[in-house]
């Protein structure tokens, strides 16, 4: 089968196209025939050994870690699946492949687009997991910093859906994009302080750091102490005392079928980016280079 490679760490250069053997589904896993693979910020730092220390992997390795596609054989003892069935989870074999095995997936809507779909298992299940980490209710002000990426356009929906505020910040480029989303904007950087303060006079109540581009300070600052600050970015976060979300590796099926059924019905917007499996390394630069609006995935023939 067709996927995207590296056998050594470095930068997207070590991406390479190749044919590998089809994996076998073992025990309570499918086998997905690919349709359509999600690209997170963490496969580009895997790919550089940034993630050696507390995440490593053998080589070579295909990235992806959430997929979309048509179940195509069963492993032992699955059950409530068929061979057929449309499907979008969390891969246990990297993604960017034709196949992939996978023990968490749930029943893709009809009206869900594929690329779509492969845009919702990470960001979902992050989005969820730090919004109940913070404790968000309804009445509450939430500020998120570098919200127009893929999990923060679900996050300003969901915890506007709480029936939070939510101040979210962006580059000058996404301002409209998160005001549609139900978010009031704001620039990030120099004077974020001062700007936040003046739309929210009465103080923020959970912060929520998807950028990791040096905001906590500032964030420590607006609520008087690191308490109910969460980040999934910034690696300084232990050291000013800040929770550091890490992967959950018991993410709700549940939820996220939920969060399928909004976005297929309408309920919950998507952005999406799509480039060809064979564009993998071109996806991974724009990834690396940040500032992405909603989300990027792999299209597989």
């Amino acid at each position: 089968m067709r996927a995207i490679v590296f056998d050594r760490f470095g930068g997207t250069e070590v991406l390479r196209e190749a044919d590998v053997e089809v994996p076998q589904p073992g025990p309570g896993q499918v086998r997905v025939r690919v349709k359509a693979a999600g690209l997170n910020a963490v496969d580009g730092k895997i790919r550089s050994g940034m993630m050696e220390a507390v995440r490593p992997t053998p080589l070579p390795a295909v990235p992806g870690g959430e997929l979309a596609g048509v179940v195509d054989a069963l492993g032992e003892g699955v059950t409530g699946l068929q061979v057929g069935d449309e499907v979008l989870g969390w891969s246990d074999t990297g993604a960017y492949a034709e196949y992939a095995l996978a023990t968490r997936v749930v029943t893709k809507p009809a009206d869900l687009e594929w690329q779509d779909a492969a845009a919702l298992p990470v960001a979902s299940e992050t989005t969820e997991r730090v919004l109940d980490l913070l404790g968000v209710v309804a009445g509450e002000t939430v500020l998120m910093h570098g919200a127009s990426g893929a999990v923060g356009t679900l996050a300003v929906q969901l915890a506007t859906a709480r029936g939070a505020r939510v101040i979210a910040t962006a580059g000058p480029t996404n301002q409209d994009y998160l005001t549609a989303l139900g978010a009031t904007a704001t620039t990030y950087g120099e004077g974020l302080v001062e700007r936040v303060r003046a739309l929210a006079p009465d103080g923020v109540d959970a912060v929520f750091d998807l950028a990791g581009k040096g905001a906590l300070e500032d964030s420590i600052t607006l609520r008087g102490g690191a308490e109910r600050i969460v980040t999934i970015a910034d690696l300084n976060a232990q050291r000013l005392g800040v929770t550091f979300a890490r992967g959950s590796g018991g993410a709700s099926t549940e939820r996220l079928a939920a969060v399928a059924h909004e976005v297929a019905t309408g309920t919950l917007a998507t952005t999406v980016t799509a480039y060809p499996l064979d564009q993998a390394a071109a996806a991974q630069h724009v990834s690396d280079a940040g500032h992405v609006r909603g989300k990027l995935v792999l299209t597989v023939d």
